[in-house]
């Protein structure tokens, strides 16, 4: 049995060697593609071409008894490969005649991202910090291009300091908060003005696909070039006034990130086992568990900046905490019928994105299913 299963395996090690070379040939075409792209300042990311490929592969491998959901995990993740060995071809630069770009707080994690895709799109980077404000003046009266990427607390301090920028140049922040900043952009200067708000961590290989929310100053004329630079790197922009941005970042950032916060908080003052937790959990757990985990493997100032930046904050997490009494006097109270009640409320709230989340939820539990290893107690 064992010489017949060895034979088998060796068979399978000689088609994994196989799937080795062909993936390293891909690569290698990505790279060319990517030199083209870049020539041309094509968009790095290109979801119909995606979509469609994505969609004869599927039913390519259908044919021949490949379940299409195997086919595009195994694309998908080459994909993400690829978008970013495409970096390393550069980009395109959409205003090659614009004077020079300041970072302010460009030494900072996510200042030295868009630094480097800057860079990258041959634009002159000048570095701002704390320690360089003598040598200010002469940098921001020349920019081209002013970017505050300092934390929360002080953008606001900063932004006002910025009086001596020429009429022309464009001046943007990358806060999680934009209601503040923007109005406080717009009565320094008279010129372009821009919020922008990163939907990601610095820790990204590429930009493709991520998102950033744009929220509207002044003189989008002149600021297009900006918008049309980030398409190129493969950025979706979404489009939203800083009120809208604030109060849709209440639910998005510091409500999560504070049940996240009080979870872990819990979990401390429980004495809870993690290692034990970790082998007995089911994948939705595990993965929750590393959602939560993760927040501590983070700058703490951070967090407490984005939950404290505006009180609707706190009165978002304050009827959180609310219903979560409502809840619990259900619990309470043992009625049943109430809380299934409640649940086909929610459901219904939920529509056809409770379906859809379900979908894509299968996946990411998958993943993390796939990436546990099994040890004993």
């Amino acid at each position: 049995m064992n010489q017949e299963l060895n034979a088998l395996r060796e068979q399978i090690d000689a088609v994994d060697k196989q799937l080795v070379d062909l993936l390293a040939q891909r690569l290698s075409l990505v790279a060319e593609v990517g030199e083209v792209k870049s020539r041309h300042g094509l968009p790095i990311y290109a979801p119909d071409r995606e979509a469609a490929m994505l969609a004869k592969r599927r039913e390519e491998a259908e044919q021949r008894g490949v379940p299409g959901d195997l086919i595009e995990d195994v694309l998908r993740r080459v994909m993400r490969e690829s978008y970013s060995s495409e970096n390393d071809s550069g980009f395109k630069c959409v205003n090659p005649q614009l004077r020079p770009i300041v970072m302010i707080g460009g030494a900072g994690q996510l200042g030295r991202l868009f630094s480097h895709m800057f860079r990258l799109s041959g634009y002159q980077v000048e570095i701002l910090e704390r320690d360089d404000w003598a040598h200010a003046d002469a940098l921001l009266s020349q920019a081209g291009m002013v970017v505050v990427a300092v934390p929360i607390d002080v953008t606001c301090e900063v932004i006002d300091a910025l009086t001596m920028l020429p009429a022309d140049c464009v001046l943007v922040d990358l806060t999680s908060i934009k209601s503040k900043p923007l109005a406080h952009m717009l009565a320094v200067h008279s010129g372009p003005v821009l919020g922008l708000h990163p939907m990601f961590g610095p820790d990204v290989s590429s930009l493709a696909k991520q998102v950033v929310v744009c929220c509207a100053g002044r003189g989008e004329a002149s600021r297009q070039w900006l918008l049309d630079q980030m398409r190129i790197w493969g950025v979706r922009l979404h489009r939203v006034t800083a009120e809208e941005h604030d109060e849709s970042m209440s639910l998005i950032q510091a409500l999560r990130h504070f049940s996240s916060f009080a979870y872990g908080w819990h979990l401390e003052e429980e004495g809870a086992d993690l290692k034990r937790l970790l082998a007995l959990s089911s994948p939705i757990y595990r993965l929750e568990l590393a959602m939560v985990g993760r927040l501590f493997a983070q700058d703490p100032a951070l967090y407490a900046d984005i939950i404290l930046s505006a009180p609707r904050n706190l009165e978002m997490i304050r009827r959180y905490h609310r219903r979560m009494g409502d809840a619990i006097r259900l619990l309470e109270a043992g009625d049943r019928a109430a809380f299934i009640a409640q649940f086909h409320k929610v459901a219904e709230f939920f529509g056809d994105y409770a379906g859809q989340f379900l979908r894509e939820s299968k996946m990411l539990l998958a993943q993390a299913h796939d990436s546990r290893h099994h040890e004993s107690l």
